[in-house]
């Protein structure tokens, strides 16, 4: 497990640190410090009033939380968001309301799940031709749908 630095940042006052609901949750919960209203077809930028210090090769992804998805249309608009290593300052959440009725946040409220990973770099090699595979150069919807018989 790594040891990340976090900073509670003048406006969190009492806000939970991001944390993982469940033993086996792979995402922590963000929460609004601040209280919004986001209109259907709106979006807002939703402060958590916490910033954080990833190592080098780490990067914090901010994605949505299924149950506003499912129940009130709420998502992240740039989903999944992308943290940085390099980025120090506050984590902020880009929602939009997909739904039908205007939906209230209030401080608090959990608007997001953030999951660290991993990051690998590369290198590019330009190449005037790639290796062959058995799926080439076909792309959306290639695949299919295939159902096998029993």
């Amino acid at each position: 497990m790594e040891t990340i630095s976090i900073q509670r940042l003048d406006h969190a006052g009492d806000l939970p640190l991001p944390a993982y609901a469940t033993q086996g949750s792979a995402g922590m919960d963000l929460s609004a410090s601040e209280d919004y209203s986001i209109a259907p077809g709106e979006s807002a930028l939703v402060h958590t009033g916490f910033a954080i210090a990833l190592p080098p090769g780490y990067e914090a992804q901010i994605r949505p939380r299924s149950g506003l998805a499912l129940k009130h249309g709420i998502t992240v608009l740039n989903a999944p968001g992308t943290v940085d290593s390099d980025y120090r300052g506050e984590l902020k959440v880009l929602l939009i309301n997909l739904g039908r009725e205007v939906f209230k946040i209030q401080r608090g409220h959990r608007i997001a799940q953030m999951v660290v990973a991993p990051v690998t770099t590369v290198a590019w090699q330009e190449s005037t031709a790639l290796p062959p595979t058995q799926r080439q150069d076909a792309g959306y919807g290639s695949t299919g749908i295939h159902i096998h018989a029993p």
